[in-house]
Order: C-alpha cells, then structure tokens, then sequence
C-alpha cells in the first residue's frame, strides 16, 4: 500500500477544465446523454467517463465547501459556495436522473457482473425513484440555509479570564481542578448559546418544513421515511433505531450512571453536576497533550506509524497537500470532518483544536475516514467510493481504540496515559445515551412536522430526561438544557446522520475485541474491509471485517460488558 495518492489522467474532460458556470459545464453532460451505447465494451467507458465527470463536479462543489467552513465570514467565499448550490447543482440534478435512467434501460447493463455492481445499481435505482424535479430548487435552497448554522455558531464566542476564545477553545475550562472556574465557563457558555437559541429555532424551522415538502413530493409520508431511502439504509429499519434506542436505555445508561458514581465520588461532592463531568479532583492538573495544530498533527503522524506506516504516510501526503486546518479560531465554522475529494484522492481534516484529550480523539477519529479516502481511492468508478456512513465510522471509531497503545507520544507520564485511556473508554460508552437522545428526536420532529415550539421543546425534555443518568444533577438548568439540540451539528445540516455514531461504535468495539486479540488480524481486517470502498453491502463490508452486523439488544449488552471489563484493566 502506498499513500502516493495521485489523480488518474483525465480522459473525458480537458486536463485543465474548472467548473466555473453552468454553461461550460453542460455540453459534457450533454454528450454522455447522448452517445450511443451498442456494446459491453461501450458501456463501461461510458461509465468511467461520468465517473470522471462526477469527479470532478463533486470536487469542486467540495473545495467550495472547505474554504467557506474555514472562514464563514469571508464573503466571497459564502457567495462561491451559494452559487454552485443555486445555480450550478440544480441544473446537474436532472441529468443526473437521465442518465441514470439511460444507464438501467441499456441492454448491456445486465452484463455488469462485478459484486461491486450490486450495490452501485441498487443506488442508481434508489436515486431514480426519489427523483423529482420539484424538489431540485427546495434541495438546493437547503444545502444552503443549512450552511448557516456554522455562520451563526462560527462567530460565538466568550471571555474567560480577560481573553475571548471560541466555544471550542473554552470548552477546556471545563477540564479544570476549580469547581468555580468549570461552573462559571459552563455557564458562560451555555448563556452565549441562548443568545441565539431563536435564530437557530427560526432555522430549523425552515429546514423542517422545506424537508417535509421534498418527502411529501417524492410520495413518502413523512421526511424520516424519505431520508431513509435517500440515504440508502437498506439493511435496517425505523424499527431497529427504536430497538437500539431501547438497548441504550437498558443496557448502557446503567453503566454509564455508574461511571458518573465513581466521578462524583472521586472528586468528593455532594451534587455531581454536569461542569464536573470532564473534571479532575483538585491537585491534579487537566490533561495537555500538545500546544499547537502542528503539534498534534506531528504526535499523530508518530502515533500512526506504530500501528502501520500506510496510515502515518496519509497524513504526511495530506500534510504536504496542504490537506489540513486544525485550530480553533473565531469565524471558523464548529464541529470536525474528514472531506473525502473524489478525482485528487487525498482528502482534507477539518477541526476545531484547543489542546485537549478530545482533540487527540478527533484527530485520530478523522484521521480514520481519511485512510478510509485513501484505502478506497483505487476503486474504478466514483460511485463505488461512496460507502456507507455506518461503516464510514467504523473506520473512525476504530482508529480511536487502535490507537490508544500508542498514545504514549501525548502522554509521557504512565499516569497521564493510563487517564487518558481511561477516558476513552468512558466516552465510549457515555456517548450512546447522547446518540439515542439525537436519534430519537429526530423520529419525533419528521412525524411531527407541523408541531409548534412548545411542542418540540416538552417532547425534547422528555427525551433528554429519559437518557440523563440518574446521578447527574441538572437541577437549575432546565433553561441551557431546553435548546441543548441546538448544539448538534448534524440535526442542522445532516439530518438523521447519527444513529450511525452507535451502530459504527458497536462495529468498532468489535474490532478492538479482535485487535485485544491478534493485533496483526485485527489491522488486516480493518484495511480489507475498507479497501472495499462502497462496492459491497452494509452487512458484507462488517463481515470483511470479521464482525457481525447486528443491532440486538444481546449483542449490544455483549460488547458493553467487554468494554466495562476493559475498563477496569486499565
């Protein structure tokens, strides 16, 4: 394997061809919708032709993104990206559908033997049957108001100790020996975030309805059902988030109110409140991993090539590209990602760093979607790149566990590391509770599209109080927590994009089972499975990895309680 990540020639397009405008870009869609198609032979390099041609326009569309995430107060950087929404995307969409449609009606399509075929159709189809033209303008209007919710939550920020610093940079007060410094940040925090709780309200607002039009459009009863399609979820239902839902509240809540025990306990106070979270007892000082993004890059890098060189070597050619933007600063958008970037393969880190062990986290969580980016790069067609975002975060979610044994390049000390470690391992399973709470709003909002503002804020206390552990006292609080949604990234711009964190943490815990077991086979499966890109199903790509597929409530008891005993060896 080697990360010399390099685009292949173009073929179809001029070597140097920009998407700039719509009509530049037309006439080659044009000569795709209308080239004949008389042999096998035909249609496959009519196929790696749109490969290309998507590519490209994916790509771009992409770097547009990227650069306004960075600086959402850059205008001309706002506007690049609106205009390649509203003017350039909406005319695509249609095409897009016709030669869909070209391509199932082909009498050589049936010759498509390949496994990797399977999948790639079942899309296209799945694509054809959502399609419908009124929803081009409602899709487009959306891409871009869901935007606003990093150009509002991009310029907060908070003083604390006579310095401004992004929510992000403060959130490392949190971690803080004094109590009164934790509760007064949190505060603060929580106070900055209430100042735009109507802006936001007023946003989802506009999202929601525009959502449930385009469902309502493409024939479904609500938007749930719709995006459930649209995202391709085949291989579960409605029904198993309901289960794993349930499965959260009986056979993860429990624990997790038992890590809280231990916390309040060890920090000697008689309230555990939601400040005390992330903190220490006093004496002993919030961990510092490192100081600047290049040095998290660089303690990464080092971290990666323990596990398998290939990894360190993405980072490094990213590095080299100019692939990455790490700090935390003031109208940068929040929130981390990992843009794959489909024709140059290497793809770019997005975060928000401020020197704390979730940084570390995040890093390493990013830097397995982008070995993910490489790993499937290779694959012949665009297409079959696209995996599915379950096992997308498997590759995530697993680098995070892989990679504590090597985290000695944050944590000289044996004390710090073991902490840190310990930590980990609470947040893995602490953050189920918040994945069931996310996802179980989001069913309540889309079957309830024309509910009022006091109805979605008693049906999100009644799920929020449902998945609160008992030992954790939100007494006096009710005011931040009503709005405390407003926080998640994903409810704005990717709906019903989380369910996915857990069912992919489930995937991960099993790969550290195997890893805990025969490191070697572990690191083999994980790099099959996502060499594998999008070219096999949801099920088959976790048995590439040598996991089961499966949402029970038995499996996930399961893998709880291998997680709770890792703990205690720590």
């Amino acid at each position: 394997m080697t990360a010399d990540i390099k685009p292949a020639p173009r073929q179809f397009l001029p070597a140097n061809f920009e998407v700039t405008d719509w009509p530049t870009l037309e006439p080659y869609f044009k000569e795709l919708l209308k080239r004949d198609i008389n042999s096998f032979q035909k249609l496959e390099q009519w196929l790696k032709d749109i490969s290309e041609l998507e590519a490209v326009v994916s790509e771009d569309a992409c770097w547009r993104q990227i650069k306004m995430t960075c600086d959402t107060e850059n205008a001309e950087l706002v506007e690049s990206f609106n205009y390649f929404m509203m003017e350039i995307q909406p005319k695509v969409q249609p095409y897009s559908d016709l030669l869909n449609r070209k391509l199932v009606e082909n009498p050589f399509a049936h010759e498509l033997k390949d496994p990797a075929y399977f999948t790639y159709l079942r899309n296209v189809r799945k694509n054809i049957d959502l399609f419908r033209e009124a929803n081009i303008p409602l899709q487009s209007e959306l891409a871009v108001e869901a935007q606003q919710f990093g150009v509002i939550s991009g310029k907060m920020s908070v003083e604390v100790g006579g310095k401004e610093y992004t929510l992000q940079q403060a959130a490392k007060f949190l971690e803080d020996p004094n109590r009164a410094v934790r509760e007064e940040v949190y505060r603060k925090i929580a106070e900055r975030r209430s100042q735009d709780k109507e802006a936001l309200n007023n946003l989802y607002d506009q999202l929601l309805y525009k959502r449930n039009q385009v469902a309502l459009n493409a024939g479904f009863d609500n938007y749930r059902d719709y995006r459930f399609v649209e995202l391709g979820r085949f291989d579960y239902t409605k029904e198993d988030s309901f289960q794993f839902q349930e499965a959260v509240k009986q056979y993860v809540l429990p624990i997790v109110d038992e890590i809280y025990k231990k916390k309040k306990a060890k920090l000697g106070v008689d309230d555990f409140r939601p400040w005390d979270v992330d903190a220490e007892p006093a004496g002993i000082e919030p961990l510092k991993p490192f100081k600047t993004g290049g040095e998290l890059l660089q303690k990464t890098i080092n971290c990666f090539k323990t596990l398998n060189p290939f990894f360190a070597d993405c980072l490094e050619k990213m590095n080299q590209l100019k692939r990455l933007d790490l700090e935390s600063r003031k109208g940068k958008a929040p929130g981390g990602y990992n843009c794959p970037l489909a024709e140059t393969g290497a793809p770019f880190i997005f975060m928000n760093a401020a020197g704390t062990l979730n940084d570390v986290i995040t890093m390493v969580h990013e830097g397995g979607h982008a070995i993910h980016s490489f790993l499937s790069h290779p694959l012949a067609l665009t297409g079959f790149k696209e995996y599915p975002t379950e096992f997308a975060e498997v590759a995530s979610m697993s680098m995070e566990l892989f990679s504590m044994n090597e985290w000695n390049v944050f944590f000289e000390k044996e004390e710090e590391l073991k902490r840190a470690k310990e930590l980990q391992l609470e947040r893995v399973l602490t953050i189920f509770p918040w994945i069931a709470t996310i996802d179980k709003f989001q069913h309540w909002v889309y079957e309830n599209p024309n509910h009022t503002h006091e109805e979605r804020l008693q049906n999100w206390q009644r799920i929020l109080t449902e998945f609160t552990p008992p030992t954790l006292d939100v007494t006096g609080l009710e005011a931040y927590r009503d709005f405390s949604w407003q926080r998640q990234l994903h409810l704005f711009e990717v709906p019903f994009y989380y369910i996915e964190y857990g069912i992919a943490q489930l995937g991960a815990i099993g790969l550290w089972q195997q890893f805990q077991k025969n490191r070697e086979q572990a690191l083999n499966n994980y790099t099959k499975a996502l060499s594998l890109g999008g070219t096999r199903t949801l099920p088959e790509l976790f048995e590439a990895a040598g996991l089961r597929f499966d949402l029970s409530p038995a499996h996930i008891k399961g893998l709880m309680e291998f997680v709770k005993d890792e703990m205690g060896k720590v």
